[in-house]
């Protein structure tokens, strides 16, 4: 989520209020060391559909994949 220019959660609210047509429904993932509820809570306020908090296994990672592709319509 903590990134040089722009931070995720500033990033994901750029991303979903541009006019471009997959603005609204491309997945966005969070994968960050903030797990606090609230963390979690203003990522998906912003517009992310899914958290992985490190250390991040990827077993998570491919069920996240998988589960944002299917429901985005991408799988």
């Amino acid at each position: 989520v903590m990134m040089p220019v722009m931070d995720g959660i500033a990033a994901t609210k750029a991303i979903r209020s541009s006019d471009h047509p997959l603005a609204k429904t491309i997945p966005i993932v969070a994968m960050t060391a903030n797990a606090f509820e609230d963390d979690v809570r203003k990522m998906r306020e912003a517009g992310m559909n899914e958290h992985l908090s490190k250390p991040i296994r990827i077993t998570e990672v491919l069920k996240t994949i998988r589960r944002v592709l299917k429901t985005s319509g991408g799988g």
